[in-house]
């Protein structure tokens, strides 16, 4: 019995270990090549203003678009090719924490009886005032 659920115990955890791969491989990648490109300082130009008042740089906002529209992992593999201080990340995980995976998680509490607009104001009101709170304390 306990080698049957040890076995089992194995084979979901390489099965957890390759869905997570397929997702921060991939985006590691494409975020490293994108800062090979004008691109990624494209969208931190854009975006700087805004992330200042978060205490990141612009090019943070690549891992939250990630983070929030395909999934945590995603932001962190996009957070993983960055060189970021202790600060910066921690400002960065902990609003990820708050908003991920919008879409899915959503329309999830949206089947639960909460309204989808509802959903989505607090969970990104939650991460950018944490964001903004944790820039002035740390």
């Amino acid at each position: 019995m306990y080698k049957e659920s040890a076995i089992r115990g194995f084979e979901k955890g390489v099965k957890t270990l390759w869905g997570l791969t397929k997702i921060v491989v991939p985006v590691y990648f494409i975020v490293t090549f994108l800062g090979y490109t004008p691109v990624l300082d494209m969208i931190s130009d854009l975006f700087e203003p805004v992330m200042n008042i978060l205490g990141l740089p612009g090019e943070a906002s690549l891992p939250l678009v990630l983070g929030n529209v395909v999934n945590i992992y995603a932001g962190v593999g996009a957070m993983a090719t960055m060189t970021l201080t202790a600060k910066q990340a921690t400002i960065l995980a902990i609003m990820l924490s708050f908003s991920h995976s919008l879409l899915l998680e959503s329309v999830v509490a949206n089947k639960a009886g909460v309204g989808l607009g509802l959903v989505v104001s607090i969970r990104v009101g939650l991460a950018l005032l944490s964001g903004i709170i944790l820039n002035i304390i740390l």
